[in-house]
């Protein structure tokens, strides 16, 4: 999917030192996203004070709303997208010529790298839509190597009494993704029963936060519900989650990225000559050189932003 404000901000990001275990709550900003046909999305990376998540560097959650998706072809490069219906079905088209549908219990994960172009609706016009749209920093060599698309519909569950986990992105306990990512992660959508408790194993290496998607859940003992982000900071070997209703959670995490970044509109790059480079590239008569074609849209396309008269740089985390 794409950022559709009309004015994004620079989003710096930079690499971190370590944290040990914390427990911080960070509220997510609403945004309205696309005008008449928008999506209100809850944006809770990146932030001023939480940047990144191992290479996690962005996550919207979209709905639940009734909505008629419609985001026409955009660019990304330096990151991978990673696509999550809870509710609906998205239908992906990309310029490698990739044309999906993504519904509930299936991963889309596009592979940026260089230059890409994708577009995303309904399938069934305007109906009930709940997703999860992230971002995920590619590391050297991934960043500007060639882009690709996978879709998994066959995803591992990890299970305990009253608990089922189902790892979109790297492994909890033994069950393993065969998503293909560049950087060790972590991503998986935990469902409990009321009254479930379940110590959820956890890697020590990695960062980890979690976002609640529906219901109650106690986070080592915090009542969080929808809408904010909980950072976990790293060196736990699990958390604690009781349900104090049926319940959905996100949890993402991964080893602190080791590379500077700026993020604006759909574009991560390492500075800002790379991200101005880019939009030249999607604005220019040429730029199917770089991000090739959507088919399918004619001339349709998202038109980028004007870019911000500031020289964009990467900011450290407090």
């Amino acid at each position: 999917m794409t950022n559709l404000e009309q004015r994004p901000a620079p989003q710096p990001c930079a690499v971190h030192g370590r944290t040990g275990p914390v427990m911080t709550v960070h509220e997510a900003r609403e945004v309205p996203l696309g005008g008449i046909r928008g999506m209100q999305v809850r944006r809770t990376l990146p932030q001023r004070a939480l940047p990144t998540v191992g290479a996690w560097c962005f996550l919207d959650e979209i709905g639940p709303q009734v909505v008629d998706m419609r985001v026409l072809p955009h660019p990304h490069i330096g990151l991978q997208t990673v696509t999550w219906p809870v509710v609906g079905r998205i239908r992906h088209r990309d310029s490698l010529g990739s044309d999906t549908v993504v519904q509930p219990g299936q991963l889309n994960l596009m592979t940026a790298g260089r230059g890409v172009a994708h577009s995303e609706l309904s399938v069934d016009g305007p109906g009930p839509l709940h997703a999860v749209q992230l971002w995920v920093a590619l590391p050297d060599g991934a960043a500007s190597g060639p882009p690709a698309f996978q879709q998994v519909t066959d995803l591992p569950v990890w299970r305990a009494p009253g608990v089922a986990a189902t790892v979109m992105v790297g492994e909890v306990d033994g069950a393993v993704s065969p998503a293909v990512v560049h950087s060790p992660l972590v991503g998986a959508d935990v469902a409990l029963d009321a009254g479930a408790r379940v110590r959820l194993p956890l890697e020590p290496s990695f960062e980890h936060a979690v976002l609640v998607l529906g219901g109650r859940v106690r986070v080592d003992g915090l009542l969080a519900g929808p809408g904010p982000l909980v950072h976990l900071g790293d060196g736990r070997d699990g958390v604690d989650l009781v349900a104090a209703d049926d319940a959905r959670v996100l949890l993402i995490g991964g080893e602190p990225f080791e590379h500077d970044l700026v993020m604006w509109w759909n574009f991560v790059g390492r500075d800002h000559a790379e991200v101005v480079r880019a939009r030249a590239d999607w604005e220019s008569p040429a730029s199917a050189d770089r991000f090739g074609v959507v088919p399918g849209h004619g001339d349709e396309r998202i038109p980028a932003p004007d870019l911000p008269n500031v020289h964009l740089r990467p900011r450290r985390r407090p």
